[in-house]
């Protein structure tokens, strides 16, 4: 199948980019309150050019506060983790390393459930998330860096033990919390979910996400050479503690932007990369829009199995990982795990 694609460019451009806007268009449509395709236009229509209002308040509110910034947040967060990832698994040669690897995820965790506890308002929760992931990577580098000329593996060890560390503060947290109003609340963010995307979290989180997703963008040639070996890229002339170290900060900014939009949601960052690089190849200069696109995609489709499958709404993490295991299992039993 992927070679099939890989042979014909049109459908490769098809799938890379005209399933996520579908996938976009059918997100306005389904849910628990169906609204028509041709009712969503009108309204999004309505806010550039006057025409007749004949829908309910109630649906355009639907629309516009609800599941826009919902729709957004699945586009940011899947992309972002997927770009994430790709480019941990590019700079540390290693196919098995997710976005979560230098103990981001646990940090902001950390600080979504502190702000919980502390009934922090919304926008609030959130930057004290970023900050809580910025400072687990600080951490981990300082660590990992604590001797001089330390390998990558190091780094990578580091974050598995700040992580560890982050996780002990988070059950912490839930051991002292309100065990009938603050503990369900923070056990359900950490299960992951996009239901407490507003658009003020959006204004924080987007500009973020979009400048960090550009940087990595201008930076395609620069992994290609990074994910050659240490010795070859010092022999291009990079270099390779600068670059390295620049990817990582704006993969952490990503990975913690993300975690405060949706909490913990994982194997995006891990399956999404190996399925890009079946479709276009390693080359970063087509893995990164493939990422981009494959990224939101998936994030889009399994938060709309979220909203639809049952009454209530179903963690976005146990999707993820119900969907996202098997299929890695499948791609360790197809491919060859190596760089």
């Amino acid at each position: 199948m992927m070679k099939w694609i890989e042979d014909r460019p049109f459908w490769r451009r098809f799938l890379l980019f005209g399933l996520p806007l579908v996938m976009f268009l059918l997100s306005f449509v389904v849910g628990r309150y169906p609204i028509p395709l041709s009712t969503v236009f009108r309204i999004i229509l309505s806010k550039f050019v006057s025409i007749d209002h004949d829908w309910p308040k109630t649906v355009e509110a639907v629309v516009l506060q609800i599941r826009m910034p919902r729709i957004i947040g699945a586009f940011l967060v899947g992309s972002g983790l997927a770009v994430s990832g790709a480019s941990f698994q590019g700079i540390f040669r290693n196919p098995l390393v997710s976005p979560y690897i230098l103990g981001v995820a646990s940090g902001a965790a950390f600080g979504a459930s502190l702000g919980i506890l502390f009934s922090f308002g919304t926008v609030m929760l959130h930057v004290a998330a970023l900050l809580s992931g910025l400072l687990a990577v600080v951490l981990t580098f300082a660590v990992g860096r604590a001797r001089s000329n330390a390998p990558p593996l190091v780094l990578v060890l580091s974050g598995v033990v700040v992580g560890s560390f982050f996780s002990a503060l988070i059950s912490i947290i839930k051991y002292v919390a309100d065990p009938f109003e603050k503990l369900p609340t923070i056990i359900f963010w950490l299960m992951g979910s996009l239901a407490r995307v507003t658009p003020e979290i959006i204004a924080v989180a987007a500009p973020l996400m979009g400048l960090s997703m550009l940087a990595l963008g201008t930076m395609r040639w620069r992994m290609n050479v990074l994910s050659l070996g240490e010795e070859e890229a010092l022999a291009l002339g990079i270099d390779t503690k600068k670059e390295r170290g620049l990817v990582i900060f704006l993969c952490t900014v990503l990975t913690a932007s993300a975690v405060c939009l949706s909490g913990i949601i994982g194997w995006v960052g891990l399956v999404i990369p190996h399925l890009a690089r079946m479709m276009v190849g390693p080359d970063f200069r087509k893995l990164f829009p493939a990422c981009l696109s494959l990224g939101a995609f998936y994030v889009l489709g399994i938060d709309n199995l979220a909203r639809t499958l049952s009454q209530g709404e179903i963690p976005l993490g146990i999707l993820t990982a119900l969907i996202g295991a098997p299929f890695f299992a499948w791609l360790l039993t197809k491919t060859k795990v190596g760089w």
